[in-house]
């Protein structure tokens, strides 16, 4: 098969073959160096990379992220962690090189869905990456090189079956895309716009001060959601999305989904998660499991009785009272929006999980009145003029 052509084994789904990936106009950008990557796997680690490659591209740090069905269940650069966020995102026991940091803060962001995540690095993947990634499970990987040892570890992944793939890191596509559907073609210039510190200029509550911190986090969301299926809000805080709402079909669903995944976050770091008593021989994703059904508390009788068949001894569950107490020292929170907020009960729940900065388009009919539920509670929001829809 010619450099231009890629066979795969079939398409969204079994029956949808054959299939293949490939380019009329010159030879693939990436590498096959291991594996047999599918068409699923493709479609994320192509959206992956380009999302990474942006973030170093913003921001000037390592950068990666944890894809699952076309959008992000993670992303992040390499900020330092805390003890606590490293025992929480389960890599306490293990070194944390920039890269490794990186993709430790994205694939922390939501264990439960990037479980057989693609992953994608903006750097060259070194052996400390290698080693974590080693130990999670996980479908593939995207990067612009390997160090030799590394590459030899992530080889016996899988059985020696794990995908990877080098990505050319100077490949640019062209300025238009093409895509068909149903046996007609669409075509688009591509979206080749990577936010910057021109998103910030309009700052239209009263509070105007938007730290270098909310700065950088506010970007990470945006550039996140601009892989991301719409409609979408993202949460960020310290460098790493913390709650990602993909694909919903109004937008305060979106921000209660993500909300949501935000506050399950956060309470993974609660003392009482970080010492839950795990009955020895527990696999990692066991654990994570068990974790979340902690945190959510309302089991049915078969989720209690396999819960309590995951510990050595049964804590008392933590009361709404106390995560509610645990939750209020959640603040600093930066929330990007993919397109207007529409109406004020967007801000009204992005509040309660400790919402300080937003940054959206603007262009409502209503902006009037979302730019008053900021002012209520103290925020700081800018309007972009930049909307980020992907589909």
């Amino acid at each position: 098969m010619s450099p231009n052509e890629l066979a795969l084994r079939y398409g969204c789904n079994p029956h949808q073959a054959p299939a293949r990936v490939f380019r009329k106009d010159g030879p693939l950008p990436f590498q096959v160096l291991n594996g047999s990557p599918g068409y699923i796997n493709l479609l994320d680690a192509l959206n992956a990379w380009q999302l990474v490659r942006e973030l170093k591209q913003a921001l000037g740090l390592p950068a990666a992220a944890s894809f699952k069905h076309v959008s992000p269940a993670g992303a992040a650069i390499a900020v330092p962690m805390s003890e606590t966020l490293q025992r929480a995102s389960f890599v306490h026991d293990i070194e944390l090189s920039p890269t490794a940091l990186a993709y430790a803060r994205a694939r922390g962001a939501d264990r439960l869905s990037s479980y057989g995540d693609w992953a994608a690095l903006s750097e060259m993947v070194d052996v400390a990456t290698a080693r974590l990634l080693r130990r999670e499970t996980s479908d593939g990987i995207i990067a612009p090189g390997y160090e030799p040892e590394a590459l030899d570890i992530l080889k016996k992944k899988k059985k020696g079956g794990y995908p990877i793939l080098q990505i050319d890191p100077g490949y640019e596509p062209p300025d238009s895309e093409i895509r068909e559907v149903f046996g007609i073609v669409l075509e688009q210039r591509r979206n080749a716009r990577v936010p910057g510190p021109e998103i910030f200029e309009n700052v239209v509550t009263e509070e105007k001060d938007l730290p270098p911190e909310a700065v950088r986090d506010l970007l990470v969301a945006t550039i996140a959601l601009k892989y991301t299926q719409s409609n979408s809000v993202c949460f960020a805080l310290d460098g790493q999305v913390i709650g990602l709402g993909a694909g919903q079909q109004n937008r305060v669903a979106c921000v209660d989904l993500a909300a949501g995944k935000t506050e399950t976050w956060f309470l993974r770091q609660h003392p009482d998660a970080l010492a839950l008593p795990f009955r020895k021989g527990l696999n990692r994703a066991e654990k994570i499991n068990a974790i979340d059904l902690y945190i959510r508390g309302d089991m049915s009788e078969i989720e209690r009785a396999a819960w309590e068949t995951a510990l050595s001894r049964v804590p008392p569950p933590l009361s709404e009272e106390q995560k509610r107490e645990w939750l209020g020292n959640l603040t600093g929170v930066s929330l990007s929006s993919d397109a207007f907020i529409p109406f004020r009960d967007n801000i009204d729940r992005a509040a309660r999980t400790g919402t300080c900065y937003i940054l959206q388009p603007g262009g409502s009919v209503r902006d009037n009145e979302v730019i008053q539920a900021t002012n209520d509670y103290g925020m700081r929001m800018a309007f972009s003029g930049l909307r980020l829809f992907h589909h």
